[in-house]
């Protein structure tokens, strides 16, 4: 019985990363279809104002599971990395389709794409891996708390031996490929081949 009561925890939690998933990119189309195509900015603004609620249901849940005297398996440790992610790239992502709908619908500007060369590459590089660090230190604070604040270090240890190496090794290689690389060796267009992205 102790079993299946905990797959139902680990399920749960795993059910809600999901749910969050689909929740964040629903309520980011349904503001965007709101505020551009349907004319309505202060709907479409309540609804934009949804998609961090997303991520306090789940950490609020992730929360009350530890607290209750779950231990923390993968799909906890699957939160912590989702939330930092999320509040990460979250609003460079809302940017993004922002920019489109307002293209398509509202006469706006064409979308701004990443640059592909020289300087300006190597300046997108350096900001994309500053988005992720920010959403590395975000879930090493979550995992803090919640083995300080909720739990105890032996019911979060997976928290430490899965979440945490692999944000650090995803931030490792995606330093060394991304602006590190980049750095040292901007790429270059061929002779004679013109630029089509907007800076």
């Amino acid at each position: 019985m102790t079993e299946i009561f905990d797959q139902l925890r680990e399920n749960l939690i795993l059910a809600l990363i999901i749910g969050c998933e689909i929740g964040f990119w629903f309520f980011l189309l349904a503001g965007l279809v709101a505020r551009y195509p349907l004319r309505s900015p202060k709907v479409g603004g309540v609804l934009l104002l949804c998609t961090p609620l997303v991520d306090v249901v789940l950490l609020v849940v992730t929360v009350f599971d530890l607290r209750t005297g779950g231990e923390a398996t993968w799909p906890h440790a699957a939160a912590a990395i989702y939330l930092g992610l999320t509040l990460g790239f979250g609003h460079s992502m809302m940017r993004w389709a922002d920019q489109r709908f307002q293209h398509r619908f509202a006469g706006g500007p064409p979308p701004v794409r990443p640059p592909k060369y020289g300087r300006a590459k190597v300046r997108y590089e350096w900001k994309q891996f500053g988005r992720f660090a920010i959403a590395w230190l975000i879930s090493a604070v979550i995992m803090g708390a919640l083995v300080f604040l909720v739990s105890t270090p032996a019911q979060t240890e997976v928290l430490w031996k899965v979440a945490l190496p692999i944000m650090t090794g995803t931030g490792v290689a995606w330093f060394v490929l991304g602006p590190f690389l980049t750095t040292i060796r901007p790429p270059r267009p061929r002779r004679g081949a013109r630029e089509t992205y907007v800076a």
